[in-house]
């Protein structure tokens, strides 16, 4: 029975999707499950391979051998990786363990492929002529094709150990774990499969299976594979590259000798300054993928301080921002960010502003188009916030999100207990700033302290950030905000020091700066003294 060629077939015997393939003459070849079945299988009956494996090796591999003008492969090369060449058809014959040749894969003048005799017990292309590692063979080389294998043999002088995997980049892994321990002898290992994705792909799975063994071959640009570099005789360049081959590093492993051109790149200090000079002198501004905590005693301003950060970013950069403020409306957060625009209190019912004014404001703020409110009826659970952040994130390109505050996420919480809910939504904020690279800054409450209360001025620590630590811990920034707001001096009771509490990115810590409050435009500005805050 007689029908066309297919390639990439579904398996029935391993169920693969794509390797099987058929011959013209009926017969099929798996190259996932290596199971050969002759042009009987249309009646339903199976061919043993050792019945037909000797009957289909038209070639005695013992003549026949040419040189390849078009590859530049010399007779001598084909002669020792017993391929041969039959008019314009190319056989290359694989062996077992014995050196003889058991199967070979034929390539027509079409470039098609046949595959005949006992496949599934064949070696690497090339392996019988190469012992185990030994003294002066400390290297073996895997290519993704038979001419690959020759080619750079060749080029290495006819004297490295070179082989090629049987069936292209698709069996490269199989193939090498079946010959591990023939491959495993050697020191080193060096990959040299094909340049595009396939091969690459391929190439990354076996070095992950030798591991520190394995070296990458990196091909220059205008290069796929060995062959190229023989057939354009850049025998010299394909030995540089083989020799200047990367040791293998798995993922997450970075050899310090590869960071030169990464250290002399000049240290960004960050991508948004605060609106405060002095709190910037001590943490050098906002950086995108860094988790900031705000922290204070309720009631002592913390929204107001970030409102004013957020209207900075508003007017120093073009980037999207989030806002998720849970103790207010989305309306009161509106016209709070519009009342730093037309430094007017608009969020007050007293407020005397003409409505020219707000409209200038909201075009200021809200209309930009950049700013993205969470209106929080309805769920606060950490999940429900999670996936919020993630959303400004990803889909509405927020740069800078803001959470007012974490704390309320987890009174919201069913199961009561609050250091393991603030455990728990700490460290997914922290992994969705390390997922989606965003400034993140959240609002957290103190723990009362021992005396005298934050609403009187009681100065802020790490230590009374609420939870069982994770705040400090998963935080790169902490800032502590402290006010006497039953001050006698109208002043004082105005004025809120700022304190940074943890400082990942340069260290320095201690008091940054004071924000006086003014009631009448509803701004915090920076406080201007002599003496010591």
């Amino acid at each position: 029975m007689q029908i066309n060629k297919k390639t990439h077939q579904p398996c029935n015997d391993c169920g693969s999707k794509d390797a099987l393939m058929y011959n013209e003459d009926g017969s099929s070849y798996c190259f996932s499950c290596n199971t050969f079945k002759g042009n009987k299988q249309f009646k339903g009956e199976v061919v043993n391979i050792e019945e037909v494996k000797k009957t289909e090796l038209k070639y005695d591999f013992t003549s026949g051998y040419g040189t390849i003008i078009d590859r530049g492969i010399s007779r001598e090369t084909c002669e020792a990786y017993k391929c041969i060449k039959d008019n314009d058809n190319i056989a290359f014959g694989y062996t077992d363990s014995s050196g003889e040749v058991i199967a070979y894969k034929l390539r027509t003048k079409d470039k098609d492929f046949k595959s005949f005799g006992d496949w599934k017990n064949s070696q690497l292309f090339g392996q019988h002529l190469f012992s185990k590692g030994s003294k002066g063979r400390k290297i073996v080389t895997i290519c993704e094709g038979e001419f690959d294998a020759m080619a750079t043999y060749q080029m290495l002088g006819s004297k490295s150990p070179v082989v090629s995997v049987k069936n292209g980049a698709t069996s490269a892994l199989r193939d090498c774990k079946k010959n591990y321990e023939w491959l495993d002898s050697f020191d080193s290992i060096v990959l040299c499969l094909d340049a595009d994705e396939v091969g690459q792909k391929a190439t990354n799975e076996l070095a992950e299976l030798f591991g520190t063994k394995a070296k990458i071959f990196k091909h220059a640009s205008d290069r796929k594979d060995a062959c190229d570099y023989l057939k354009n005789k850049e025998n010299k360049e394909f030995i540089d590259r083989w020799w200047s081959a990367d040791q293998y590093v798995p993922d997450g492993i970075v050899s310090g000798a590869t960071l030169l051109d990464e250290v002399m790149k000049p240290i960004k200090s960050a991508d948004v300054t605060y609106p405060f000079q002095e709190l910037n002198k001590l943490t050098y501004g906002i950086r995108t993928g860094e988790l900031v905590t705000v922290t204070a005693g309720s009631g002592l301003g913390k929204s107001q301080f970030i409102r004013e950060i957020v209207y900075h970013i508003l007017c120093k950069t073009e980037d999207n921002i989030g806002l998720l403020f849970l103790e207010e409306s989305v309306r009161k957060t509106a016209l709070s960010l519009m009342s730093l625009s037309a430094n007017a209190p608009l969020h007050l019912p007293d407020s005397d502003v003409s409505d020219s004014t707000k409209m200038e404001a909201f075009e200021d703020t809200l209309g930009t188009g950049r700013l993205y409110l969470f209106d929080h009826f309805g769920s606060t659970s950490v999940d429900n916030i999670i996936n919020r952040v993630r959303y400004m994130a990803k889909g509405l390109g927020c740069k800078y999100i803001f959470l007012d505050h974490v704390s309320i996420v987890v009174s919201a919480q069913a199961s009561g207990d609050e250091r393991k809910a603030l455990d728990e939504i700490m460290t997914k904020l922290r992994m969705l700033v390390q997922e989606t690279g965003v400034a993140l800054i959240v609002v957290s409450h103190l723990k009362r302290p021992d005396g005298k209360g934050h609403e009187e001025g009681a100065a802020t620590s790490l230590a009374q950030l609420r939870g069982s630590g994770s705040i400090a811990q998963l935080s790169d920034m902490v800032i502590g905000l402290e006010r006497n707001g039953q001050h006698d001096d109208p002043i004082e009771r105005n004025t809120t020091h700022v304190r940074v509490l943890k400082n990942r990115f340069c260290g320095i810590t201690g008091k940054a700066c004071m924000l006086l409050y003014n009631h009448d435009t509803g701004r915090m500005v920076e406080r201007k003294v002599e003496e010591e805050i």
